[in-house]
């Protein structure tokens, strides 16, 4: 992206662009890393939340109460800390009233939002990866990607068919609440393949060099290295570094969100990784709707969308659904209707469920893809649609 082109995105971001609000109008706030190495996951969020904020006022906007009102989508730089999440949150809170939060990214700063969403009656989606911001104990809370527990076993078992010969893993994260909990699943589910964990190595988000953490991964021999929830431009530094060692191995992210950031840092070095977050929102599986966005986005952002960014207009979608399925604007009537809606978002009719396994129906339904780049482009390998969502669906 341009300097240009980031400014505004910026601007908009943080609200110093925005017009003034007309009276009958939902704020909606994102929370997301506007800048560091994590950047490019919330510059596209904001974008893709503000075109589906655009849709929905161009159809009319939400009818809810006998009245109609407009929607407006207000983001703010979490910086990917728990800190700066807080901060975010309180921003958005005291400033612009915001009762809903429609997408909110990393787990670290999407813990600490949700301890004053939950007590202060405010309804928060989140792409956070861990699986602790979920359950009865959050009834305020839904996950709009896919996270562990739907992502990893169909992408381990990818790995397994298709490289037979692999026997241990090392992985790599981030050093704080998001990479912790990624940490900790990845190595319920590598075990469970019957693929032995070697080791589990942490980074500070602030690290600019690479090169020690990867002649530690090498010394270690590992058949794959996991790169688990490590952002896009820190990811491909790493896989970098891992080839200038001579590392030949099998690359997995689980966490991967596409190619476009991660062979911009990394080069010939990303062709073959195996990503869990990735979609090919060109390709024949993608939605008419998914197609539009992101051709929107390569001419805006200057790089396609991946599956968090997407979560930024899936978010402001399941919003709108929620609202006018409990006729009202308060977060606890919608939480109880959201469970039982089936609504329309980027991949067409959706809803929530998988009660199953969290305790509450409170995560988003949607395909799970696992995609490998090739030749610098992000390729589908696996489609799965969670049979609940076609059980909902009369499929």
């Amino acid at each position: 992206m341009t300097r240009l082109l980031r400014t505004l995105a910026l601007l908009t971001a943080t609200g110093f662009a925005s017009p003034a609000l007309a009276q009958d109008t939902i704020v909606l706030g994102v929370s997301a890393p506007l800048s560091g190495a994590a950047a490019s996951w919330g510059i596209g969020t904001d974008w893709a939340s503000q075109q589906a904020a655009k849709h929905i006022n161009d159809a009319g906007g939400i009818k809810v109460g006998g009245k109609t009102y407009k929607v407006e989508v207000r983001s703010v730089d979490n910086k990917y800390t728990a800190g700066d999440g807080m901060k975010t949150a309180e921003t958005l809170i005291s400033r612009d009233k915001v009762k809903i939060f429609t997408q909110s990214v990393g787990t670290a700063p999407v813990k600490a939002i949700q301890a004053l969403t939950e007590r202060e009656n405010i309804l928060l989606f989140t792409s956070a990866w861990g699986r602790s911001v979920k359950g009865p104990s959050f009834p305020l809370t839904f996950t709009i990607i896919n996270t562990p527990d739907e992502v990893l076993a169909p992408i381990y078992a990818t790995v397994k068919q298709r490289h037979p010969e692999v026997k241990n893993v090392l992985m790599l994260n981030p050093n704080d609440a998001s990479g912790q909990d990624t940490a900790k699943d990845a190595t319920k589910f590598w075990t469970e393949a019957g693929i032995k964990v070697l080791d589990s190595l942490y980074f500070e988000r602030s690290t600019t060099e690479f090169q020690p953490i990867a002649t530690k991964i090498v010394s270690q021999k590992p058949d794959i290295v996991d790169l688990g929830g490590t952002p896009p431009a820190n990811a491909g530094t790493v896989l970098k570094e891992l080839e200038v060692q001579g590392w030949k191995g099998v690359k997995v992210i689980g966490a991967g969100t596409g190619s476009d950031v991660l062979v911009r840092t990394g080069g010939t070095a990303a062709n073959g990784t195996y990503m869990g977050l990735a979609a090919d929102f060109d390709g024949p599986t993608a939605t008419e709707v998914q197609r539009k966005l992101n051709a929107g986005a390569k001419e805006v952002l200057k790089e396609s969308l991946n599956v968090i960014h997407m979560g930024g207009y899936d978010g402001v979608m399941a919003a709108k659904a929620g609202i006018e399925a409990a006729n009202s604007l308060d977060p606890q009537k919608i939480a109880e209707a959201l469970p039982k809606a089936v609504f329309d978002i980027s991949y067409g009719k959706a809803a929530f469920g998988s009660k199953d396994v969290y305790g509450t129906p409170q995560q988003l339904l949607i395909p799970i893809v696992v995609t490998q780049i090739q030749d610098g482009k992000t390729v589908e390998v696996v489609r799965i649609v969670p049979d609940e969502l076609k059980k909902r669906l009369g499929q």
